[in-house]
């Protein structure tokens, strides 16, 4: 069963509920599959299932509250809480992935948590490393509230406006592929029609041709006399 069709069987309520935590615990550290949570629910919500606000909303605070909570976690385990994270996740906290995350964090600093939200893999350590890293909180949170805001309420708004949008040319594309279908299928027709009858005078001279030239020829009165006259 896909997302989509699992969160259509919930409550619009607890879509939203649903959508905000999980987002605050991808946001918190965990690999979490947040940003197809929060696509399907904006979909769901273009289809007029839940209020796409709510999900905007519930979203937002759910990863300002969840990187929050993963910056305060870092900030008390430090390095080792890394250690053991990349020992349980190597696909999500391994060496490499931790060292790409330093290194935009030394390069950009507050700004690699405000983007890190729209990366995926800054999503998960950008909470946590920021506070291992002795980030200044009022900075992390400025860059917190900012990155959130905008990616959730961002991508709720993109996605349903699309689906809005999408829904109106489907409706109308059902007319246009009939009315284009009948026009390919008659034109199509002519068509092969013409070069039927094309081919078929064209085979019709050929035979006349070719009887034309297998026709004996006339007899010559001259050659009849000859022979006479010698008689």
């Amino acid at each position: 069963m896909h997302v989509d069709e699992w969160l259509r069987a919930i409550d619009p309520l607890w879509i939203c509920a649903l959508v905000g935590m999980v987002i605050g615990l991808e946001s918190l550290g965990i690999p979490l599959p947040g940003e197809v949570v929060l696509v399907s629910a904006a979909l769901l919500s273009a289809q007029h299932v839940v209020n796409p606000l709510w999900v905007g909303v519930c979203a937002s605070v759910g990863a300002i509250i969840g990187d929050s909570i993963g910056y305060a976690i870092g900030r008390k385990g430090g390095q080792p809480l890394f250690d053991r994270l990349g020992r349980r996740f190597p696909k999500h906290f391994g060496p490499a992935h931790l060292q790409k995350a330093r290194e935009s964090f030394d390069k950009w600093g507050m700004w690699a948590v405000f983007f890190g939200r729209f990366i995926a893999l800054l999503r998960i350590l950008a909470g946590p490393l920021a506070g291992a890293l002795r980030m200044p909180y009022w900075r992390f949170l400025v860059a917190n509230v900012l990155g959130g805001i905008l990616w959730a309420g961002g991508t709720t708004a993109v996605i349903y406006y699309l689906g809005i949008v999408a829904e109106r040319w489907l409706k109308g594309f059902s007319w246009v592929g009939l009315v284009v279908a009948v026009l390919f299928g008659i034109g199509t027709t002519l068509y092969i029609k013409r070069r039927a009858t094309r081919a078929a005078a064209a085979h019709t001279a050929d035979a006349s041709d070719t009887g034309d030239a297998e026709e004996p020829a006339p007899p010559d009165p001259a050659a009849k006399a000859v022979p006479e006259a010698a008689g």
